[in-house]
């Protein structure tokens, strides 16, 4: 069984080896609909995405500009495919204007963590930078450790208690 303690020290960590998340956003229609993008954080704990104009999500956020993003612990990791380590956060979304100093801030953290391919897409006028920052969270370790993230830095967690 997993301690409030031992939760909050693999939540503080369980991030750091995530290069991408998914992405569920909205349609238009008021469906759901899956995805998945690169990010960057900033100093905040605001997630950063850089996106085609021509992908669904990305029309998806500007129409409706909430998203849920999931981090979950790699299969071939994981001890029970039923309990699987996951994060998840639901967001707001804001769109950054293209070359403000925010804008070129983000774009040099892509630089530096996914190379010389972001050089191509900033070249792209279609390509954007949705902000996405969490509102909320929830973080599952195990079966019976499952924790609500609070705080206004959302680095508190809460367990979950089941209903008999």
């Amino acid at each position: 069984m997993t301690t409030l303690t031992q939760a909050q020290s693999q939540y503080a960590t369980f991030l750091d080896t995530f290069q991408s998340l998914v992405l569920s956003t909205v349609t238009p229609e008021g469906l759901p609909q899956a995805s998945y993008a690169p990010f960057v954080r900033d100093a905040e704990g605001n997630f950063y995405i850089f996106v085609s104009g021509l992908a669904a999500h990305t029309q998806n956020l500007h129409s409706q500009p909430v998203a849920s993003i999931l981090f979950i612990e790699d299969e071939q990791d994981c001890q029970n495919f039923f309990v699987r380590r996951r994060l998840t956060y639901d967001c707001t979304v804001c769109w950054l204007t293209r070359e403000t100093p925010e804008w070129d801030a983000i774009v040099s953290q892509f630089q530096a963590q996914f190379g010389e391919i972001i050089g191509l897409l900033r070249g792209l006028q279609d390509f954007q930078i949705a902000g996405l920052e969490p509102q909320s969270g929830r973080f599952v370790v195990g079966f019976g450790a499952a924790y609500a993230i609070e705080g206004k830095d959302l680095s508190q967690l809460v367990q979950l208690k089941g209903k008999a």
